[in-house]
């Protein structure tokens, strides 16, 4: 299960993440967001932590020359589009910083991801690649951060696993409900901010640390454990025998 914090702030906030071993930390450059993050401070984090966390740079419809300038002081791993970007500008980024990764957060609405359909269908023809899709709530004037749940069900059913690329779960996750929301919707990763927090923007690290050993075991419970060769049912191993 890849792990994601979101909404890091500050060096040591972000060196305590890395000592509890999350995948990566979403450094966020969205101006009307209590989790932004300066790009001085974001600098000095990267350089600070291990090359073993991934560093996602999570964006707002910012200018794409903005988002190279960022990426490249920032040494980002990874960049999340969270606003209305279209497939033609993912391309143009990807053309521009193809050392990258890109990560699509999609809010999830009534229309039951058929827009994101589209919006994949899009990118294949402007040959845009997605290394995973981000699905969070829709509340209406937000971009992400709302604190409110996707449908779990909805997505499971509606999410074409086998097609698309991988799932990262967000919205609204916290240490309490983590479990059931991975079994419910088999991500490939989960994201979290909001949920590990003390206030906005301040993140509580004994409950990050709650949140991942809880997405941890749940990831577990969803794999089928291994049979031991001397357990097979004894009518089985009279037949063999």
């Amino acid at each position: 299960m890849w792990i994601k914090v979101c909404g890091v702030r500050d060096l040591e906030t972000a060196r305590q993440l890395a000592e509890l071993k999350v995948d990566a930390i979403g450094l966020n450059f969205y101006a009307s967001s209590p989790r932004v993050v300066s790009i001085d401070i974001a600098e000095a984090i990267s350089k600070s932590i291990s090359r073993d966390v991934s560093r996602v740079g999570v964006f707002v419809n910012h200018p794409i020359r903005e988002v190279e300038i960022i990426a490249s002081r920032c040494q980002l791993d990874l960049i999340q589009l969270h606003g209305d970007e279209p497939p033609a500008y993912l391309a143009d980024l990807q053309r521009r910083l193809p050392h990258l990764r890109f990560i699509r957060a999609w809010r999830m609405n009534k229309d039951r991801l058929k827009s994101l359909k589209l919006y994949l269908d899009e990118c294949r023809n402007w040959n845009g690649r997605l290394a995973a899709c981000l699905i969070d709530a829709h509340v209406g004037g937000m971009y992400g951060g709302s604190g409110k749940t996707v449908p779990w069900g909805r997505l499971a059913t509606d999410y074409q696993t086998t097609v698309w690329p991988p799932l990262i779960l967000a919205g609204g996750l916290k240490p309490d409900n983590i479990a059931e929301a991975i079994s419910v919707s088999r991500p490939w990763g989960v994201d979290v901010a909001s949920g590990v927090e003390s206030a906005p923007g301040v993140k509580n690290l004994d409950l990050v640390h709650a949140f991942i050993e809880k997405a941890r075991s749940a990831e577990r419970a969803l794999k089928p454990q291994p049979i031991e060769a001397n357990s097979a049912p004894a009518d089985e191993a009279r037949q063999s025998g």
